[in-house]
C-alpha cells in the first residue's frame, strides 16, 4: 500500500569501561564481498571482536569489514575509516559509494577506504526486533497534535520495545552501543596493522567519530565530523533537535516552491508555509484515498528535506495532496535490509543512554515543541521505545573530551533538517582546541560531496590530503547554484542517516 510506502518515509562524562584495547591482533583475511555488496573494487574480511569489552577472552562476536585500496602507495598516508550514520547504517558499500559520488582522487591515492557494518548491523551478527511489515516505518515518532497522541504512541512503543526484549537477539541488548562500536573500529585499526587510523563520519557518525577521538585520541590521525549531532547523540535532547532541523530548512523548500508557481503552492515562502499548515490540518481531519493523514504528511515532509534533489517531487506531492489527486511513492523508497537497520538503531539509541519513563514528560515536551515549533517539534518529542527498554546501560554515555591532539574537522550545512547547526556548535564547544568548524552556506543533510559548495568540499579535502586545517572556524559563503550529485546515488547513503527512504 502506497500509505505503508510513505509511512516508510523518514525511518534521522565518565567511562567506567576501560578505553584500551590490545595492539595484538589476528590479521584481516581478505576476500570476495556479500553478494548485497555490488558497488566495485570492495575486498572484505570478518573481525572477531568481544561482545563485552569488560570480557575481552569472553563471548565473541563478528564485525564485518570492507576495503577500498589505494592504488597508488607511493602516496598512501594510511587508512580512512568510514560509517554513514544511523545509527544502524551497513557500510560496507560506503568507501565505493563515496567514490560513486565524488571522493576525489587526492584522497584515493592517500588512504586504504575502509568500511565496515558496525556491530548488530547487516553482516556483523545482526539484530532484530521482529518487526512486522506494518512496523517497518521511520523511527523518528509521529507528530503528535493532543496528549492522548502522546499516551497511544507510548503504548505503540512500548509493544516494540517488548519485541526487542524477546526477540532471538535480546542477548546483545546491553552491548551494542557507541563506545562498544568504537571499541570495534581500534580492533580494526590494529588488525590492518596500523598504529593510527583517519575517519570520516556523517550524522550519527560525527557522533561515534567524537567517541573514538575521546576514547583513543593518541591513535585518532586526521578526524572528520560531518552533519554533527550533539553531544549525545541521538539522545532525548538529539531527538528534540530534528525541530530545529525542521525550522532550519524548511525556508528552501518554501522559497523552491514559491519559485515554481505551477504546482500551486504559493506565490511566496510565507503563502508555501501557510499550505503547510492548512493541508496539516485538512489530512488530520480526513485522510486522502490513500490513507496519507497529517502525521504522515509531516514525516514526508521532513524526510523529502534533507537533499535538494528531492524538494522536486516534494512540490509535486504537495499539489496532488491538495488537489486530491493521489501521490507517487517517493524516490528510491526501497531499502534493503530496513528491519534490521530500524531494530539496530533502536539498540544503540536505547542502550546508549537513559531516556524518562513518564509519558506526561514526553507530553511536556511535546506542548514546549508546539508552541517553539509547531512546523515539526511535537513529532520530535514524541516517545521513543527507549521509555521502555528492557535493558539499562551498562555505563554512561562517554563525555565528549577537548584532550587530545588537535587533529578534528568539523563540516556543517547552515540548515540541515536532521543535525541542525545549534547541535554542531555544541559539540564543537565540547571538542575545544581540538578541532575546527567549516560552515556552508547550503541546506540539506550532508556537506562533504553531499553538497555542492566547493569552498566546504576544498577544505575538508585539503585536511584528508596534508592535514591542513583552517587556523580558526571557516565560514564558507554561498556559491552559485550548481547541480546537486544525483539523487538516487545518495539514497545508498541516505537509510544510514537514520531517517532514509524506506517502503514497508
Amino acid at each position: 500500500m502506497l500509505r505503508s510506502s510513505l509511512a516508510a518515509v523518514v525511518a534521522a562524562m565518565t567511562v567506567t569501561l576501560a578505553p584500551a584495547v590490545a595492539e595484538a591482533s589476528v590479521p584481516l583475511t581478505w576476500g570476495a564481498c556479500p553478494a548485497d555488496v555490488t558497488l566495485p573494487g570492495l575486498e572484505c574480511a570478518t573481525l572477531d571482536v568481544p561482545l563485552d569489552y569488560r570480557k575481552p577472552d569472553g563471548t565473541q562476536i563478528e564485525v564485518a569489514v570492507s576495503r577500498l585500496k589505494s592504488t597508488n602507495p607511493a602516496h598512501r598516508r594510511g587508512v580512512l575509516l568510514t560509517n554513514p550514520g544511523g545509527p544502524g547504517g551497513p557500510g560496507l558499500d560506503l568507501p565505493a559509494a563515496l567514490k560513486l559520488i565524488g571522493l576525489p582522487q587526492g584522497v584515493l591515492d592517500a588512504y586504504d577506504v575502509i568500511g565496515f557494518d558496525p556491530r548488530g548491523v547487516g553482516h556483523s551478527t545482526p539484530v532484530t526486533c521482529d518487526l512486522a511489515p506494518a512496523q517497518l516505518r521511520s523511527n523518528v515518532p509521529p507528530y503528535a497534535t493532543n496528549p492522548a497522541d502522546v499516551a497511544a504512541r507510548a503504548e505503540y512503543v512500548k509493544g516494540i520495545a517488548h519485541q526487542c526484549g524477546t526477540s532471538r537477539s535480546a542477548w546483545l541488548l546491553p552491548y551494542v552501543t557507541t563506545a562498544n562500536t568504537a571499541r570495534d573500529m581500534d580492533r580494526i585499526r590494529a588488525a590492518l596493522g596500523e598504529p593510527k587510523l583517519s575517519y570520516y563520519g556523517v550524522s550519527y557518525g560525527s557522533y561515534l567519530g567524537a567517541v573514538y577521538t575521546t576514547l583513543f585520541p593518541q591513535r585518532s590521525d586526521r578526524i572528520v565530523l560531518d552533519s554533527n549531532t550533539s553531544t549525545g547523540g541521538l539522545d532525548l535532547t538529539g531527538s528534540r533537535l530534528l525541530a530545529q532541523g525542521f525550522d532550519d530548512r524548511f525556508p528552501d523548500f518554501a522559497a523552491y516552491a514559491a519559485s515554481h508557481p505551477e504546482n500551486g503552492l504559493g506565490t511566496s515562502p510565507a503563502q508555501v508555509t501557510a499550505k503547510y499548515f492548512d493541508l496539516a490540518r485538512r489530512l488530520d481531519a480526513v485522510p486522502n484515498s490513500q490513507g496519507i493523514d497529517g502525521k504522515l504528511f509531516r514525516q514526508l515532509t521532513f524526510g523529502m528535506l534533507y537533499y535538494d534533489a528531492t524538494l522536486p517531487y516534494l512540490a509535486t506531492a504537495w499539489h496532488a495532496l491538495d488537489t486530491g489527486q493521489p501521490i507517487a511513492p517517493p524516490p528510491g523508497d526501497t531499502i534493503p535490509g530496513i528491519e534490521n537497520l530500524l531494530s539496530s538503531q533502536l539498540y544503540v539509541i536505547c542502550g546508549d543512554s537513559n531516556w524518562p519513563e513518564s509519558v506526561w514528560t514526553y507530553q511536556k515536551n511535546v506542548a514546549l515543541n508546539r508552541f517553539h515549533h509547531p512546523l515539526f517539534g511535537p513529532a520530535a518529542a514524541n516517545i521513543w521505545p527507549c521509555a521502555y527498554w528492557p535493558t539499562d546501560p551498562l555505563e554512561p554515555p562517554v563525555r565528549i573530551s577537548d584532550r587530545g591532539p588537535s587533529n578534528v574537522l568539523l563540516a556543517q550545512n547552515l540548515r540541515d533538517p536532521a543535525t541542525p547547526l545549534t547541535g554542531a556548535l555544541r559539540l564543537r564547544q565540547a571538542l575545544g582546541n581540538r578541532a575546527r568548524l567549516v560552515t556552508a552556506d547550503q541546506g540539506g543533510h550532508g556537506t562533504y560531496l553531499f553538497g555542492t559548495n566547493s569552498c566546504a568540499n576544498d577544505t575538508v579535502t585539503a585536511f584528508l590530503t596534508t592535514g591542513l586545517r583552517p587556523p580558526q572556524d571557516k565560514a564558507c559563503a554561498a556559491e552559485p547554484s550548481r547541480p546537486a550529485p544525483a539523487a538516487q546515488a545518495h539514497l545508498r547513503l541516505a537509510a544510514g542517516l537514520g531517517v532514509g527512504l524506506f517502503r514497508s
